[in-house]
């Protein structure tokens, strides 16, 4: 189902889009705030420049926002059609969904970014002569 050469397969698991085969974060747990943006220069096997240009990583925060959106749709009919809550009480849900969902939107939305420019290409596996 979830398998190297998918988009999804990068963007879940938040390996280099190119080759899948490295970690582009410092740390893979995102809930380590300290180090949530924290990410590899380059690839370790293919070489790819995680940050192609200056403040590359600025667009993500459209798709940060989009997720977000999305993310408060769901967690609103949740609360309404689920718990039949009031709209005050819905609304603190949401507040209190996007704080604890913070840092997965953040990893995801950079993910998804990167993911828009780059192109896996499967003969970058494992030790790719570069």
């Amino acid at each position: 189902m979830l398998k190297k050469g998918s988009k999804l397969y990068s963007i879940l698991t938040g390996t280099c889009p190119r080759c899948h085969e490295e970690h582009m974060y410092v740390n893979k747990n995102p809930y380590v705030i300290t180090e949530l943006m924290k990410m590899h220069d380059h690839c370790g096997n293919c070489g790819l420049k995680y940050k192609i240009e200056p403040n590359f990583f600025f667009g993500a925060m459209y798709v940060s926002y989009a997720l977000a959106v999305a993310l408060s749709i769901v967690i609103f009919a949740i609360a309404q059609l689920g718990f039949d809550a009031d709209i005050p009480t819905s609304f603190i849900s949401i507040i209190i969904g996007l704080i604890i969902f913070m840092p997965l939107l953040t990893r995801f939305s950079r993910n998804i970014y990167i993911n828009m420019f780059i192109k896996y290409r499967p003969e970058m596996g494992k030790n790719p002569k570069i």
